[in-house]
This record gives C-alpha cells, structure tokens and sequence, in this order.
C-alpha cells in the first residue's frame, strides 16, 4: 500500500505496472469496499495486469486503510471524485482509463465531467440508470450501519450492507456519513455531456443499479453490457464482465 494527501485526507492506493509504457487504469470501489474486496481478491488486478495495463486502485475517503471522517459533508462524488483526479496528478498520468463499481461508477461518471481530459474511457459497473433516477431508500442502509445490534436489523438490504460492512471490517460511522450524500444524481443532460466511449454494465439480477441499457442510451458514445444472472454483490467479479471489458478496453486505446 502507498499513500498520497489530498484535502485533509490519507488516500491509500495500489499501483502495478508490467511496463513503463503500459496505458493506465484506475479502478474506484464500491460503498463499504475497498480496492482489496473490490479489486484484487475478485482478480481484476490480476486481470488487467496480465493484459498489459498498468492498474492503479484507491481506497476511497472513509473506507479501508485511507482516513476516516464522519462528516458527511467530505463523501460527495465531486470530492471523491476530487480524490481520484488528486491521484492521477500525483503519479503524472495525463489521461487514463477510468473504472467504477456501484458507488465508484458514480464517481468515475462525475470525475469524466469535472476533469474530461483525464478520462480516456469509462467503465461503469454496477450502476444503470439509477446514476439518473436514483438508487431507492438508503435511510434504512446508514440506520443498520449504526444499530449496536447487527440481529436487530431487519430491513433486507439494511441487514446486506451490514453484514457486508461487519466482513470487510469497515468503520460502519464513516460509512454512515458516507452514504447520505454520496449519492448524488446526475441529470439526463449531464449524462448527454459524457463522451468518452462508455461501457455500462449491471447484473440481471441486480436491484439496485438500475437498466444498464436506459442509462447507455442518454450518452453519446456508449453500450451496455448485461452480466448475466448476477446481483449486485456477484456481479463485480463475474469472468463474462472481465472479458468484456478488457474488449472494450482494446477497442478504445488511449492513443489509438
């Protein structure tokens, strides 16, 4: 792990390289993960290493070994999206491919806005069309995140976010914070205004990210792909999505 500061945070990231002249490509994680749960234990990093990308992953503010802050004000996309950009400057990448699952697709969309020359193409896993219309009720998430008691949690994707923060042994006060403004919506024209070649793939049996075809179909330059009989938390590892997007990645070579 190495560690780089940016607004008052310490970000903890990775940084593989098979080559110095390997094109880049920045994976950001989902809520409660980490670039460990998200990344390297499915094989990503593994993945992409071997196909010749140079893969740099994060910790995103408030999750794994990077600091931790319990202001919700700090977890906004456009910081978080701050941090990532942050990233890139600090190892000298000028532009790179640029990966997120769930609530880091969501991130990578806003950093594709606020810094576009960095963002060479977009992958955004996990997360269809509720980038737009939203991702339903999150109050009952931070409220199972705080009770004293994981056995009195009821509410079904309450009692699946806090079993999955109790596993990756995450400071369930941060992620709290986190969620009540981290999930800040685009608005269709904001959408229209992505036009870096764009794959956009969920799980069909994924309900919370929403279509991943209705959110494709308001960029100009983007598909979708449907990882077949996943979920939310299966499909971010599913070998049919890796295969896909290292495709996508050789059709769109950052210099080609």
């Amino acid at each position: 792990m190495k560690f780089f500061a940016h607004d008052g945070f310490d970000l903890a990231y990775i940084d593989q390289s098979p080559s110095p002249a390997a094109e880049t490509v920045l994976l950001i994680h989902g809520f409660a993960s980490t670039h460990m749960v998200n990344w390297v234990s499915p094989g990503w990093v593994k993945t992409l290493t071997d196909a010749g990308y140079r893969t740099v992953a994060l910790d995103n503010r408030g999750h794994g070994a990077s600091t931790k802050s319990y202001d919700p004000a700090d977890y906004t996309p456009q910081k978080m999206a701050g941090d990532a950009s942050a990233l890139l400057d600090a190892l000298g990448v000028e532009r790179a491919h640029v990966m997120g699952y769930s609530m880091g697709a969501r991130v990578a969309a806003f950093l594709a806005l606020a810094e576009p020359a960095q963002v060479a193409t977009l992958i955004l896993g996990g997360l269809g069309s509720g980038l737009v219309d939203g991702v339903g009720d999150w109050d009952p998430i931070a409220e199972a995140l705080r009770a004293d008691d994981p056995a009195s949690v009821t509410h079904p994707r309450g009692k699946a976010f806090r079993a999955f923060a109790d596993q990756t042994r995450s400071d369930r006060e941060a992620l709290a914070a986190c969620i009540t403004t981290s999930r800040v919506e685009l608005s269709e024209a904001d959408v229209a205004r992505i036009t870096q070649p764009t794959l956009v793939a969920v799980g069909t049996k994924d309900d919370i990210g929403g279509s991943a075809e209705e959110l494709a179909a308001l960029m100009p330059n983007a598909q979708s792909f449907a990882i077949e009989g996943r979920d939310h938390m299966l499909a971010v590892g599913d070998r049919t999505f890796k295969k896909r997007a290292l495709e996508f990645l050789a059709e769109h070579p950052i210099n080609g």
